[in-house]
């Protein structure tokens, strides 16, 4: 049975406001987040073992610079080419393959656990040294990439993205493409185009700290079989009444329709992390997938990055709702006329595949009269969406000019 978008944030609960370790709304956000759905959450395989990239110049820590798509030393302003594999692809995979692959690993993973009588937490728990300052920074759940909270140095787990016989692994990513820069002054203007927003709101903007990070998306692709019937509705008029009585009324006549038609749907994404708010992450879209390279671990260096929440399977549920929608729509549009009837609409999925993807994207805390608001900027695109407050007076005179409009309207047709 398909999920929709609102059942899935039913399964998984309310998706949590994200806040520092003090609560804070300008502090890093939380985005250690367990998944419900898996007993295998951001399992990494690799004993917490670390990878950074030294600067060969000053020896400090490279991160990546959306300006040069190139690691920089932001000390001494060294630039390191990314390593990148000219031969390697980012190809789709065998969507059934995978599933079986998963499923009896999870089968193998009960049995262990029934026979250990291990029924313990499920969340992965990694904890790293870090080099520059030796500190621990621990790395719970999916988050695989992030700073040392005491000197500020990028860190990454070596293998959290790598295949495993219990994780699906990164086939590509989407580098940065809008800097912190870029993404204040689109969040500056989304801010003055709230115009329901109150005035203060809007001159003194949203104030935060941004926090970049990679999340994992799953693309589907599949070809469709879709067999349909109904009824083609045309409208007509007719002359009813006599003397003041006298009207006219729109009739409609129906015809029978039924046809069969196949549809080949390409790159349906569905984000594979949860406590994000699905709706505002979903108007994000579109993303320019023509862009995604081969994964390569360089490019997340100096940013946050999750591995995957919520199963593959899962995540095709949502996207075949969201097909089976654009399937229901091409079968009105074939039946044509003035309005459709649809009675039956059966579809078929074949050749089904998958990618899984690590796209970029802004995210901001911030707060306005005590509550606290979330953001989410499109860091390929600069698309802003997100939350904020609504000034009542505002919508409380809109409503009264719309009332005033249609009264107008009334008396003007009334004294005709």
């Amino acid at each position: 049975m398909t999920e929709s978008r609102s059942e899935l944030d039913d399964r998984y609960g309310p998706p949590p406001l994200p806040q520092g370790k003090s609560g804070d709304p300008d502090g890093p956000l939380d985005l250690r987040l367990k998944d419900a759905s898996t007993s295998s959450v951001g399992q990494t395989f690799d004993a917490g073992a670390g990878r950074i990239f030294p600067c060969e110049s000053c020896g400090a820590d490279l991160e990546f610079h959306i300006g040069d798509q190139a690691l920089k030393c932001k000390y001494c302003g060294h630039v390191r080419e990314i390593e990148l594999d000219f031969d390697a692809a980012v190809v789709e995979r065998d969507y059934e393959a995978a599933l079986k692959r998963i499923r009896e690993w999870h089968e193998q993973e009960a049995q262990r656990k029934l026979a250990a009588g291990d029924a313990g937490d499920s969340t992965t728990r990694n904890e790293l040294r870090c080099d520059s300052c030796g500190g621990n920074v621990e790395f719970v759940g999916t988050l695989t990439s992030q700073h040392c909270p005491y000197c500020g140095s990028p860190l990454q787990l070596e293998n959290a993205h790598k295949c495993t016989d219990r994780r699906i692994s990164v086939d590509g990513v989407l580098p940065f493409q809008i800097d912190h820069e870029h993404a204040r002054k689109n969040l500056s203007q989304w801010v003055d185009s709230r115009w329901f927003a109150p005035n203060q709101f809007r001159k003194q903007g949203a104030e935060g700290k941004f926090n970049g990070i990679y999340l994992s998306y799953f693309t589907i692709d599949s070809m469709t079989y879709t067999a349909y019937t109904g009824q083609r509705g045309e409208h007509y008029w007719v002359t009813v009444g006599s003397d003041k009585n006298r009207r006219r009324e729109r009739r409609t006549r129906w015809y029978p329709a039924s046809g069969r038609f196949q549809r080949f749907f390409d790159d349906v994404l569905v984000l594979a992390n949860t406590g994000l708010n699905r709706k505002h992450m979903l108007a994000l879209e579109p993303w320019p997938l023509v862009k995604v390279v081969p994964f390569n671990q360089q490019m997340l260096a100096g940013y946050l990055a999750r591995t995957y929440d919520i199963e593959l399977d899962v995540c095709f549920q949502e996207a075949k709702g969201r097909i089976n929608d654009a399937l229901n729509t091409e079968v009105r549009q074939r039946i044509g006329g003035d309005t459709q009837r649809v009675s039956s609409l059966k579809s078929r999925y074949e050749a089904i595949t998958f990618k899984h993807l690590l796209l970029p994207t802004w995210l901001m805390a911030y707060r306005y009269s005590g509550k606290t608001f979330q953001v989410f900027i499109n860091a390929a695109t600069g698309e802003v969406q997100g939350e904020r407050p609504y000034s009542i007076w505002k919508i409380m005179f809109a409503v009264a000019i719309g009332v005033a409009v249609v009264a107008g309207i009334a008396l003007t047709q009334q004294s005709q």
